[in-house]
């Protein structure tokens, strides 16, 4: 049995990307490596997103091949998603050092491809998978679940529209399979990713919308005692029936995620996003009236081309104004390809990170505040795992206002439990984004 060794760079979607190959190729009959030294073939998903992304994928891989068995190019290679999707013509010339490139779009065909970099055959009679099948491989109380893939809004700053293609949705009765299998295997929250959620259903011509689709994984959920929550949601998607969707399904967590970007009305158009300071704050308040209680993340980008200094205050004073809980914060990276590269006007490298810094300590200012109010609360926790911590071993798991891998984490010093187990912990304390709890017997 050959064995191969996954690598994942980059976003959640990615992480999902490279599941279903493992999931494909074990289906195939490969095994999984621990390691360089004991993998037949290694398989790195790679992340274009910005440059640096597309740099840290290339070292990684060549570093890959300078820690193969023997030398350099023993262990195949195989490089798949986003730099292949985004650079996929000049790839092989420029790395020998891969034996093949997978584009996002072709992963389904990753069993083929691994098999003729090692030059096996097909078993005779072997039935082969539709490429709806879903499958996957999920060990822990979490997994990610893609709605969709590609985007069309072509924002100035973003290559994703040129690295994953046109925006198109995935299948409800896929989806609900994928969730359905997910929760059979010990999975107790599904996080429902994509690059445009807020708009799933509107390419299928059924009528289906996300909160129609939220209300359906909810019912999938709900025997199993599961949580639901949904990312990367733009502000034009947050739809009455969606506020009530959220507000109303208990499954479905009160916890919305909107990338605003940034919240003057000249940087937003020149950036090809619509909206305003004015119409965000309506949006907030609405969702604020209408959603008691939620927890609300975003994401700041800074030092597009052509903002001036007050308009990066401007940016600062309002997410200090709106005491987001958490913010992502961005300097602007000039991705080759993108309409923002081309602009006139382009901030010094110097002058972006300042100003990065300067909204990234509002960020964490706010963000430890709101990690500190819940102190004192008693809520449901899902263990992720057991950490080593000060004093010993310690589980580590996750509250309904913390999405997983991306908002800190709380730590339970003393008490038995089980990865994917739900316990109710009283929070004692906090540090930065991290609290501090123990389980109510």
């Amino acid at each position: 049995m050959s064995n191969c060794l996954y690598v994942t760079l980059g976003c959640a979607k990615n992480e999902v990307d490279t599941d279903r190959m493992r999931a494909l190729l074990g289906t195939a009959g490969f095994g999984e490596a621990e390691g360089v030294d004991d993998a037949d073939v290694a398989i790195i998903n790679t992340c274009s997103f910005l440059a640096s992304a597309t740099s840290e994928s290339i070292d990684a891989t060549l570093d890959l091949a300078e820690r193969s068995r023997g030398g350099v190019g023993e262990l195949p290679i195989v490089m798949c998603g986003c730099v292949p999707s985004r650079y996929g013509d000049s790839l092989p010339s420029e790395l020998p050092e891969v034996a093949a490139f997978v584009r996002a779009d072709e992963e389904d065909d990753i069993v083929d491809v691994v098999r003729s970099v090692l030059g096996k055959e097909a078993p005779q009679g072997e039935v082969a998978l539709g490429v709806g099948r879903v499958l996957r491989t999920v060990e822990g109380a979490s997994a990610y679940v893609k709605i969709s893939d590609g985007c069309d809004r072509f924002c100035a700053f973003c290559a994703i529209p040129y690295i994953r293609g046109r925006y198109f949705s995935r299948p409800e009765e896929e989806i609900l399979g994928e969730v359905r299998g997910l929760m059979e295997g010990g999975v107790r929250e599904v996080v429902l990713i994509g690059q445009d959620t807020g708009i799933w259903g509107s390419d299928l011509g059924e009528g289906l919308t996300l909160a129609s689709l939220l209300r359906s994984v909810a019912g999938v959920v709900r025997p199993y005692g599961g949580w639901v929550r949904v990312l990367y949601l733009q502000p034009e998607g947050m739809t009455d029936e969606l506020v009530a969707t959220i507000r109303d399904v208990d499954e479905v967590l009160p916890y919305i995620d909107i990338p605003i970007q940034h919240c003057n009305g000249r940087v937003l158009a020149s950036m090809r996003r619509s909206g305003s300071a004015p119409e965000l704050r309506e949006l907030f308040a609405r969702l604020r009236e209408q959603i008691p209680g939620m927890v609300l993340r975003t994401t700041g980008l800074v030092g597009f081309p052509g903002e001036t200094e007050e308009e990066s205050d401007e940016l600062l004073d309002f997410v200090q104004e709106l005491e987001f809980d958490y913010t992502s914060v961005f300097p602007y990276s000039r991705e080759e390809g993108t309409l923002g590269a081309s602009l006139p006007d382009q901030v010094d490298e110097g002058v972006k990170l300042e100003r990065a810094q300067r909204l990234l300590d509002v960020a964490e200012q706010l963000g430890f505040a709101a990690t500190a109010r819940h102190v004192g609360e008693t809520c449901d926790v899902i263990v992720d795992g057991v950490e080593e911590g000060e004093d010993g071993p310690e589980l580590v798991g996750h509250a309904w206002f913390q999405a997983p891998d991306c908002d800190g984490a709380v730590h339970i010093p003393c008490g038995e439990a089980a990865v994917g187990d739900v316990v109710r912990v009283r929070l004692e304390d906090s540090f930065c984004y991290e609290l501090v709890g123990s389980i109510v017997e």
